[in-house]
């Protein structure tokens, strides 16, 4: 197939859905298909060749963080430009409720469209004010995936559609799988050591909770070592370091499995506004026992279909609750090492062996699909 996939987030700040994107593309390109990706970068950027850069971006408050967005008359040319040259047998789009490329996309469709919704969230309120001009562009795509219930029903919610699949991110987890651990990360009996990783300066990934929990924990493991890896301004850093926590910085994707393949638990506090939670697989597949707060997008990662946990849960916002499923996993090496096992085997279910054939058949769906209702620009259906 001819695939085109938009990415509306700039290439040059890291983020889960410009993760998502190049992990898939580069999946689908081990699978011998043809793929191009659409998506916003700074000019010193690096990226690979099957990537079109749509020019650069600003930044843009959305879904608890800020998103850096391409949009307007220069934007809306260049993808016209992208989907003429491409001559795709369909186009994938991502998360086509933010103002930016894969909005632009879908109302430029010359053929079969699949969007992916990410967000997840209660109280979107961009997503409000862009309902009369998006919504008709929904209800015309050939398939509409989320990638998590969660995900789903925010859609369902906010817009009045269905997501005709549900399908989760992949997640590339032989890295992480195979990562080892780095002796300086690595904690001992009488020293464990207690992670997280992310986008720092973001409240909604816990840091708050994660530094108010340090001293409730050393009460009762007052050798315990706290390890803070990702993106700080040097106001978050130093508030971090005068918390007793250690300051890793930001870290690579080697580094990254190498960390939470080093630590005996690894914490995931955020607060809300995440519809999937890669940060957990890649955790579960390094081995890490995993405590994370009761967000229903990180229970439907964690938690398989029979319902059982691969990670320990607390409710949101609780520095004491995390305090005390980190506690109860120090306290037992026996059941620590148990959820870890759980946690791998989960992990290995968002492979993308697993998740790029299902993406494939949504692909031929909507395909068949659009054939049926413009048979003039119908092609043989790709292999």
């Amino acid at each position: 197939m001819r695939i085109g996939i938009v990415c509306p987030y700039s290439l040059d700040r890291p983020g889960g859905v410009q993760l998502h994107v190049i992990d898939l593309a580069e999946a689908l390109i081990r699978r011998g298909h043809h793929v191009s990706v659409l998506a916003p970068s700074a000019t010193d950027t690096g990226l690979p060749d099957y990537v079109r850069s749509a020019g650069r971006s600003i930044p843009v408050h959305y879904n608890g963080s800020t998103a850096r967005l391409t949009f307007g008359l220069v934007a809306a040319a260049r993808v016209r430009r992208w989907m003429a040259d491409g001559n795709f047998d369909v186009v994938h789009l991502h998360e086509p409720g933010a103002p930016s490329l894969s909005v632009i996309a879908m109302w430029a469709r010359l053929g079969p469209t699949v969007a992916t919704f990410h967000t997840s969230n209660d109280d979107s309120r961009l997503m409000r004010l862009g309902k009369p001009w998006i919504k008709p562009g929904f209800e015309e795509l050939d398939a509409r995936i989320a990638v998590s219930p969660s995900a789903a029903r925010t859609v369902k919610e906010h817009l009045r559609v269905e997501a005709t699949h549900i399908i989760p991110n992949g997640v590339d987890t032989s890295d992480y799988f195979d990562a080892a651990p780095r002796e300086e990360w690595m904690g001992t009996q009488d020293a464990p050591t207690i992670g997280i990783l992310g986008r720092m300066d973001e409240p909604r990934k816990g840091l708050d909770d994660f530094l108010a929990s340090i001293p409730l924990v050393r009460e009762s493991h007052p050798r315990a070592r706290f390890l803070v890896a990702g993106r700080f301004s040097d106001r978050v850093a130093a508030r971090t370091a005068r918390s007793g926590a250690e300051v890793v910085g930001e870290l690579d994707e080697s580094q990254k499995a190498e960390f939470m393949s080093s630590v005996d638990v690894y914490c995931a506090p955020n607060t809300g506004g995440e519809s999937f939670g890669i940060v957990l697989v890649e955790a579960m597949a390094a081995g890490a026992a995993v405590v994370a707060s009761d967000l229903v997008a990180f229970r439907d990662v964690a938690t398989t279909d029979d319902g059982e946990e691969c990670a320990a849960f607390f409710p949101v916002g609780s520095a004491h609750g995390l305090a005390d499923r980190v506690c109860a996993l120090l306290d037992d090496p026996t059941g620590r090492t148990a959820l870890a096992e759980r946690g791998r085997v989960r992990a290995g279910t968002f492979d993308w062996h697993q998740v790029a054939p299902r993406i494939e058949e949504t692909y031929r769906d909507a395909i068949r699909l659009d054939a049926s209702f413009f048979p003039q620009r119908a092609k043989e259906t790709p292999a």
